[in-house]
């Protein structure tokens, strides 16, 4: 009998090896028979927060690489005259220069005529009526041009021919240079003329000169023909 009892007891106690499909516990103070409702919908997303405030700036980074040179850019607009600066103080003066040519001007001239046809052959024609010989460097008394400043000189000469024919020439120390001939025509004037330029040495001298006798001496002159002698300095030799 005490078997039996025992036996029934176990029948009546809960299996642990089976699922239970009870549902959750009821609420407390719920009503006896109460059943859980059907789950609601998602509700709708709430409005965005505020933005949250700046961070702590973080420590500076390395320096990076120099970029691409860019292109050139357009010429600007040219800016406004700046105001003018102090003026400054004198510069170091300069070296010395080399020395110039002289300011002294070289002065060597001379125009003369004849008078009179009186004229000797093979001698230096003198002459007489003095145009201009300021500086005395030809000579009347001789006929001569004396070079008293060296360089290059120009000479020319105008003949009027007259009753006999003229050979004339141009002597520079005694050498005859430039020769003129002029064939005299009866009842008639004639003229003759030459010129040249020559390189003088102080102490050359420059003179006229008939030559071959007095067949060749028809060089004329009266109060209204002129024989002229004229010569000047071009440029002188300052070594």
């Amino acid at each position: 009998m005490l078997l039996l009892g025992a036996l029934l007891l176990l029948l009546a106690l809960p299996n642990h090896g089976q699922d239970t499909t009870q549902g959750p516990p009821l609420p407390k103070g719920a009503c006896t028979g109460w059943m859980a409702g059907i789950p609601g919908h998602p509700g709708h997303n709430g409005t965005p927060g505020r933005d949250g405030r700046d961070g702590t700036p973080g420590e500076k980074g390395e320096k990076g690489d120099p970029g691409l040179v860019g292109p050139k850019g357009d010429t600007g607009e040219t800016g406004v005259t700046g105001v003018e600066g102090p003026r400054g103080f004198p510069g170091v003066p300069g070296r010395k220069g080399e020395p110039g040519e002289s300011a002294y001007v070289y002065r060597s001239a001379f125009s003369v005529g004849l008078e009179s046809r009186v004229t000797v052959p093979n001698v230096p024609i003198r002459f007489t009526k003095i145009f201009y010989n300021q500086q005395n460097h030809y000579d009347g008394t001789t006929g001569k041009f004396l070079c008293n400043i060296p360089g290059l000189y120009y000479f020319s000469y105008h003949i009027t021919v007259y009753l006999k024919d003229v050979k004339v020439s141009l002597y520079k120390n005694d050498k005859a240079l430039l020769f003129t001939h002029d064939q005299f025509q009866d009842n008639n004037l004639d003229q003759a003329s030459g010129s040249v330029l020559l390189y003088l040495e102080k102490g050359d001298q420059v003179w006229l000169q008939v030559y071959e006798g007095e067949n060749h001496d028809g060089v004329y002159a009266d109060n209204v023909h002129d024989s002229t002698f004229t010569g000047f300095l071009l440029y002188h030799n300052i070594e």
